[in-house]
């Protein structure tokens, strides 16, 4: 499988094997390159962030907002908004120190990017 970039209004997501930083993460401003097991972990934990907002959706009030958090050795992430519309925030817990965001805007499309892009 060749290189994959997918993009849309504030936000990038691609893959490019062969490289040691194989995966890409960005917005319009602002892109890092990621290993493969830290796009993977990318994906799966964006994943579980946005399950997490849909299912807290009946518990919460409608003008009432939430952050929720997840990680791993790689990468954390952190959601913060309202179970419809939300910001995404990254930070790489490798020695790169790297970080991004992405606007509530950006985010419902980019997950269906990561759900969606196949990598290996």
């Amino acid at each position: 499988m060749g290189k994959v970039l997918k993009a849309g209004a504030g936000w990038r997501i691609g893959w490019n094997p062969g490289n040691e930083y194989q995966g890409l993460v960005g917005s319009d401003d602002w892109a890092f390159e990621l290993t493969n097991t830290e796009l993977a972990d990318f994906c799966r934990l964006l994943g579980q962030l946005a399950d997490n907002m849909r299912s807290i959706q009946a518990e919460l009030m409608d003008e009432e907002s939430i952050a929720c958090e997840a990680e791993s050795d790689l990468i954390w992430m952190q959601v913060q908004g309202f179970p419809h519309q939300y910001s995404l925030r990254l930070i790489l817990n490798t020695g790169r120190s790297c970080e991004g965001n992405w606007s509530a805007d950006a985010v419902p499309e980019l997950i269906v990017a990561a759900a969606s892009i196949q990598f290996f």
